[in-house]
């Protein structure tokens, strides 16, 4: 299996949370075609427990995309609805633990740069799909995963191979409804990993720390509408309470017990400039390095909510449309990526920890597996990259795709007790 023409593939076709209804089912294809139990579908995670799903519109354009684009339609029409999770199983041929390593696979709402110095542009594997865009390295994540099963199908190892092909990691979304389909209960070690992060080519971090809590917020604010010339005081101006929600909101004090984040990233409301605003929404996110303190900072967004909703006299309700928890890795999980690293051709340094910064839902997974007596780590893998993450430009040097399938085959096989020879 050629992994960075896999890549390149994915890259032509990205899809956003929930909608990877033709990267899934090429996964699934792959998978069954390499001997794997594979579970997907609304059977591979707990469809009321997905955050921030897209319209049923949204579902079914994407639907029929993914169909016009080459999708097999028996296997997603088990995924109608946004149901995009997929697990391929390979048992070994003795008994072992369940050694588990987790993939996402979605892309982001950014239209990629059409300038022929953008590589692939001029390497004809831009994305087909205008406005969605890989931007953030998960075409070879999955590209990855799938050159990994393929190199385990022998299944000449102890124990059982999970592979974890994970939608809608952007935003935090997905990986909580695996958790609550009790995908990760049985799992002994969970390996996760990330390319770039601005991370040069050899190099290595075994782990992350300084994974942040985080609670994604949509909010709804209705009103009255009225004309703003002749009868103002009739109306109920929603836009007006949601931005005195987000004057508040951004005045919130920070948190002498450790560092916190709050953010207003979208404000939307009105239709004329001589109507009062019926409706505005508006999309928050709090941020913290202790998961109770992202609690306690996202009851006082919601407490500055309604209390802005009372003031203009408003309805309003609160969606849940992103989450992630803080991360510990375990220690001799470090130490087996690390140790297996310096085998690995490619790789010249070597560290423990990453310092996040940011959010993570593999978080939920990791915490899930740890909960379950097992362990987990969340690995950096080095990688050029030609613009930041989430950007049109986005790029990553495919040199680092072959070493991190030989990396994860070797922790693969180190753990599942491959005997050589």
């Amino acid at each position: 299996m050629d992994a960075i023409a896999l890549r390149r593939e994915f890259h032509k076709y990205p899809e956003v949370g929930f909608t990877e209804f033709r990267t899934a089912s090429k996964v699934v294809e792959i998978l069954k075609s390499l001997g794997y139990e594979v579970i997907y579908g609304a059977a591979a995670l707990d469809p009321q427990s997905r955050r921030g799903v897209p319209s049923e519109e949204e579902l079914e354009a994407a639907y029929n995309r993914a169909l016009a684009g080459g999708a097999n339609p028996k296997i997603i029409e088990k995924m109608k609805g946004g149901n995009t999770a997929v697990i391929g199983i390979l048992k070994g041929k003795r008994t072992g633990p369940t050694v588990a390593f987790r993939f996402d696979m979605d892309a982001l709402p950014i239209q990629e740069s059409t300038d022929l110095d953008h590589f692939p542009q001029s390497s004809e594997f831009r994305s087909k799909y205008e406005g969605n865009m890989h931007a953030c390295a998960h075409d070879a994540h999955t590209a990855i995963g799938l050159s990994l099963a393929e190199k385990m199908s022998d299944q000449n190892f102890s124990g059982t191979l999970k592979l974890i092909f994970q939608p809608a990691e952007e935003g935090g979304r997905g990986a909580y409804s695996i958790v609550k389909k009790g995908m990760a209960d049985d799992i002994d070690q969970l390996f996760c990993l990330h390319l770039g992060l601005d991370v040069p080519l050899g190099e290595i971090y075994g782990g992350s720390k300084d994974l942040l809590a985080t609670t994604k917020l949509l909010a709804h604010f209705h009103g009255v509408p009225s004309h703003s010339g002749i009868s103002p005081e009739k109306g109920r101006n929603a836009l007006l309470g949601a931005a005195t929600a987000l004057l508040n909101i951004h005045s919130l004090p920070r948190f002498s017990s450790c560092p916190t984040r709050v953010n207003v990233g979208v404000l939307e409301g009105g239709t004329a400039p001589n109507i009062i605003p019926q409706y505005a929404k508006m999309i928050i996110e709090t941020r913290a390095s202790l998961a109770e303190i992202n609690n306690e900072l996202e009851k006082r967004v919601r407490d500055i909510i309604e209390h802005s909703a009372a003031m203009h006299g408003l309805r309003y309700e609160i969606e849940v449309i992103g989450e992630a928890t803080t991360l510990v890795c375990d220690e001799n999980m470090i130490a087996t990526v690390l140790e297996q690293a310096k085998n690995t051709r490619g790789f010249d340094s070597f560290k423990e920890y990453y310092n996040f910064g940011g959010s993570e839902d593999a978080s939920f997974l990791i915490r899930r597996v740890q909960e379950c007596g097992g362990q987990g780590t969340y690995m950096v893998i080095g990688t050029p990259i030609a613009a930041p993450h989430h950007h049109q430009k986005f790029d990553i040097g495919e040199d680092a795709i072959p070493m991190s399938v030989e990396l994860l085959e070797r922790i693969a096989k180190r753990t599942l007790h491959v005997r050589e020879g």
